[in-house]
């Protein structure tokens, strides 16, 4: 993780991305589908490798929120109380072996270059019969313009995501669709439409990344990103899994 420069570090520093990001209809769908395989109750704490500004675990104590960015985490402090933070590369997890129940890692393998490690990592901080639930960009011919913009490494096929976890000595036990075709058009418009709007701010010659948005734009894109989740959560559903965008595996470490 640590070789791979993070790129989200751009926008947590971006005030607008900030105060828009919980809101993005893709971000609460695989929050939703996340939340329906982890046990609240476990005994153990829950980790979450790479949580950023936006876990997909939330409202449960004895979560640990671990990410290579500590601006991330240091936000992150104001809304998770009573919960921990560790700032940690995910190929040398500073935590002992069997410590957790269960292992949360949302949209993280695609932009690390030695993957294999961070699983071995997970599966080593995994209690016996613990569980990993992960989330993945899928179908390598899905790899484009929004990919290179987040410096996706690679997405993943579905035998090559099962055969890492097996290898890691976890075995897949679920297999979900999250998010389908709708979404991976609409990165492909965003990114293009993002790439024009800095062009014409480096056209002015202003810095517009420390300025705050009104409360009613915040508003606004709350209620546009529900109703488009609807459409892209129907369109998820209705695909086939060969031409889902997102994945999501729910894994069991073996005893």
């Amino acid at each position: 993780m640590s070789n791979n420069k993070n790129r989200f570090q751009d926008f947590f520093d971006d005030h607008r991305y900030v105060a828009l990001k919980n809101h993005l209809y893709n971000y609460f769908l695989r929050k939703r589908d996340i939340n329906k395989f982890v046990a609240k109750n476990s005994g153990k704490p829950i980790l979450e490798v790479g949580s950023g500004l936006s876990p997909m675990i939330t409202r449960i104590r004895s979560v640990v929120y671990s990410d290579l960015s500590w601006s991330a985490l240091r936000e992150l402090k104001t809304t998770q109380i009573g919960n921990r933070f560790v700032a940690a590369d995910g190929t040398m997890l500073p935590f002992k072996d069997g410590s957790f129940a269960q292992v949360v890692c949302s949209e993280v393998m695609e932009h690390i270059s030695d993957d294999r490690s961070v699983m071995r990592e997970i599966a080593r901080v995994l209690a016996p019969s613990g569980n990993l639930i992960v989330t993945f960009p899928h179908r390598r011919f899905y790899y484009g313009a929004d990919d290179r913009f987040v410096r996706h490494l690679r997405r993943y096929e579905l035998a090559e995501m099962v055969s890492n976890l097996q290898a890691a000595g976890l075995d897949p036990l679920i297999i979900r669709k999250v998010l389908g075709p709708l979404e991976k058009l609409t990165m492909l418009l965003v990114v293009y439409v993002y790439a024009a709007l800095q062009q014409l701010a480096k056209g002015d010659g202003k810095d517009n990344r420390s300025k705050r948005l009104p409360a009613a734009v915040i508003s606004m894109s709350k209620w546009i990103n529900r109703i488009y989740g609807v459409f892209v959560w129907l369109d998820a559903r209705i695909m086939p899994r060969g031409l889902a965008a997102v994945l999501l595996i729910k894994a069991i470490k073996r005893p």
